[in-house]
């Protein structure tokens, strides 16, 4: 029997939920190795050192967040603040100053183009508005919304692409990518189709230019960032969330809370290496960059469970 590729190491526990939401999308820090997790369900971000195991402080008042970015090259954190309709904006480190700016109704995903200082947040909207699925282009210089460009449906996850300087931005329905261009940051460049429904997920591997794009339908698909042409559909768990690519060991982690596993891929031959049980609910991930460990966020026990990856 072929070993896991993952082994669980410990747990860290992290601050009780006082609402509805559980945690969210999550980010490290490369320079000191902490982690930043949206803690939706207290209006917060955990911030928490894995090297000791050790829960450090929160960073509150920040509605609904949903997202947390981390940029080292800017050293800054981002998060998308979906009751209020802001990005927060901050320096890592304990008691930060928070610089909120107003996007789109519902922000979500978050991607950054560190050259130009421009922050994309793909907003969730409201169903009941017309033209409520917008991204909003953020100019972090001038600290205001630079343009808010209507998508056709509503959005799911975004990512950054800084060799073409193109941001991805995954649409839930109809399912596909859209491509905005950062030198062009007010419109729709081009879109990829997704044959499969609901996309979710996505990440990016910039050394085979192939975007991988978990969907609702229970399948991860792969795409040529360039053309958009298919490469291939896996089959997955369950319904996905969070997607990780590891150029260090050309895995990819994706995570699915329902039955509450992380499946593993080799993304050399996009065959899978197992899945690994993390808790049911756990439908968010953070990778840091030493491409060793996972750490996947059990919100039935408000803990972050560190795995180590041995495949």
């Amino acid at each position: 029997m072929a070993a896991a590729p993952l082994s669980l190491c410990g747990h860290i526990a992290l601050p009780k939920h006082a609402g509805s939401g559980g945690f969210d999308h999550a980010a490290v820090h490369a320079a000191t190795g902490h982690v930043y997790v949206a803690h939706t369900a207290n209006s917060s971000v955990d911030v928490f050192d894995p090297a000791s195991a050790q829960y450090l402080y929160s960073v509150p008042d920040l509605a609904a967040v949903a997202g947390a970015l981390v940029s080292d090259e800017s050293q800054l954190v981002f998060t998308s603040n979906r009751g209020e309709n802001t990005i927060g904006v901050f320096a890592p480190g304990p008691d930060p100053k928070v610089t909120r700016i107003a996007v789109g109704m519902r922000p979500n995903g978050l991607a950054y183009d560190s050259r130009r200082r421009l922050v994309l947040a793909a907003n969730v909207g409201d169903p009941a508005v017309p033209g409520f699925c917008t991204l909003s282009m953020v100019d972090l210089d001038a600290r205001e919304m630079r343009a808010s460009i209507v998508v056709p449906g509503r959005t799911r996850w975004a990512v950054f692409d800084a060799d073409a300087e193109v941001f991805y931005v995954n649409i839930m329905r109809p399912s596909q990518i859209v491509v905005v261009d950062a030198r062009q940051p007010d419109r729709i460049a081009r879109t990829m189709a997704v044959p499969v429904d609901g996309a979710h997920g996505l990440d990016f591997d910039p050394a085979t230019r192939r975007l991988f794009c978990a969907c609702d339908a229970g399948v991860l698909v792969t795409l040529d960032a360039a053309t958009g042409k298919v490469l291939g559909e896996t089959r997955l768990s369950g319904m996905p969330d969070v997607v990780w690519f590891n150029p260090k060991r050309r895995q990819l982690y994706v995570a699915i809370g329902d039955p509450g596993v992380v499946d593993v891929f080799d993304t050399t031959s996009m065959k899978s290496l197992g899945s690994v049980v993390t808790e049911k609910g756990a439908h968010t991930t953070a990778l840091p960059p030493s491409g060793d460990a996972l750490i996947a966020f059990l919100p039935a026990s408000h803990r972050a469970a560190l795995y180590r990856i041995d495949a």
